[in-house]
């Protein structure tokens, strides 16, 4: 039989039993004595039946209930296109029963997002989509979920423990190494480089953790002898003042200073300060392309931006979860999505993130 077009009905007349029969045999449901059940079985085998996953769905009753914990992009916008890519899947997607709540927290203050992370245990969904910046704050969470067997994904941050479905995002500690890179390739002669992180709680934060590891090893195989210096600085965007004066101390201490990876979507802040400073020598490898990044590389003051498609993450995280509760598939337990290399000369290839979502996942 050809499997394409082969449906119960066709198995059920070649087994001389009824489509009832072989649907209790395919959903092992019912009694269907022993003689049957292998016949039946057996022209499933011969035929390589495969159920029509899309149509059962289009046709079930059922509403699977995902929830998206996310950050609030009207606090930082790099989180606008995880929440645009969420939204698109939704749309896209909600044909086949499902429907996607929300839980925004702010990304800034731990107590809140442990507020929204119990909010969403509460909801009992059937699916958790997550990006948990918070490493210690999530473990309890993710205990919990995977106590009640609640599929989860994450996006964005990497965390091992408790088994997640499955991860999407960038490789953290590749990206560290192709920071690094492009810092090396622009500056051949030894210097020192300055690695800031911005606004975070380094050890609570896991995939700034592997990127500056991932940074720090590509200068310890390319640089044995340590000719470049690895400054690391940890700035806080709270005190404007302060934030200028670490800066201010830095460069003044360090007159050697040529470049600056920022590990975070924040690399703006620092060419602002370099722009006030009239600091033109220094160059910026930063993330992400969000607005204010996007003048800055244009402008010169921030030279690479590394992409790590949010929009994307957010789309394949609802996504992945469809596959799995909807049409019951495997689902890989890693999805590294590419690390583009952005630069003035390239960026209008890049901003319009839709088509570039649609290219992945095609």
């Amino acid at each position: 039989m050809n499997n394409r077009n082969i449906r119960i009905k066709d198995i059920a007349l070649k087994a001389e039993v009824s489509t009832g029969t072989v649907d209790r045999v395919l959903h092992n449901r019912g009694k269907v004595s022993e003689k049957v059940k292998e016949r039946i079985l057996q022209i499933i085998e011969e035929s390589n039946y495969e159920p029509n996953l899309m149509a059962r769905a289009l046709g079930a009753n059922k509403t699977y209930q995902i929830a998206a914990l996310i950050p609030d992009y009207t606090v930082d916008s790099y989180w606008k296109a995880p929440k645009s890519g969420i939204e698109k899947a939704e749309k896209d997607l909600r044909q086949y029963g499902i429907a996607v709540k929300q839980f925004v927290f702010n990304p800034y203050d731990v107590n809140s997002y442990i507020e929204k992370a119990s909010e969403l245990t509460t909801f009992e969904p059937d699916g958790i989509l997550l990006s948990p910046i918070f490493y210690r704050e999530t473990l309890p969470f993710f205990q919990k979920w995977s106590r009640d067997k609640i599929p989860f994904i994450v996006f964005n941050t990497q965390i091992t423990e408790f088994g997640a479905l499955s991860y999407i995002g960038q490789d953290s500690y590749q990206s560290g190494m192709l920071g690094a890179k492009l810092l090396h390739y622009g500056q051949p002669e030894p210097c020192s480089i300055l690695i800031a992180h911005i606004d975070e709680e380094i050890s609570n934060a896991a995939h700034l953790i592997k990127k500056e590891s991932g940074f720090r090893y590509y200068f310890a195989q390319v640089d044995p002898d340590n000719q470049y210096k690895i400054i690391r600085v940890e700035l806080n965007r709270a005190d404007p003042k302060a934030f200028s004066k670490k800066l201010d101390d830095l460069i003044d201490s360090t007159p050697d200073l040529k470049h600056i990876f920022v590990t975070t979507s924040k690399a703006y802040d620092i060419a602002d300060y370099l722009e006030k400073r009239n600091a033109t020598k220094i160059k910026i490898v930063g993330y992400d392309l969000i607005p204010k990044n996007l003048d800055y590389l244009n402008s010169g003051f921030i030279s690479f931006l590394i992409n790590q498609n949010p929009k994307g993450q957010g789309y394949f995280g609802i996504s992945l979860l469809v596959d799995f509760l909807v049409f019951k598939k495997n689902i890989p337990a890693l999805k590294f999505l590419p690390l583009d290399i952005v630069t003035k000369e390239n960026l209008n290839y890049y901003v319009d993130e839709e088509d570039f979502v649609g290219q992945l996942a095609d």
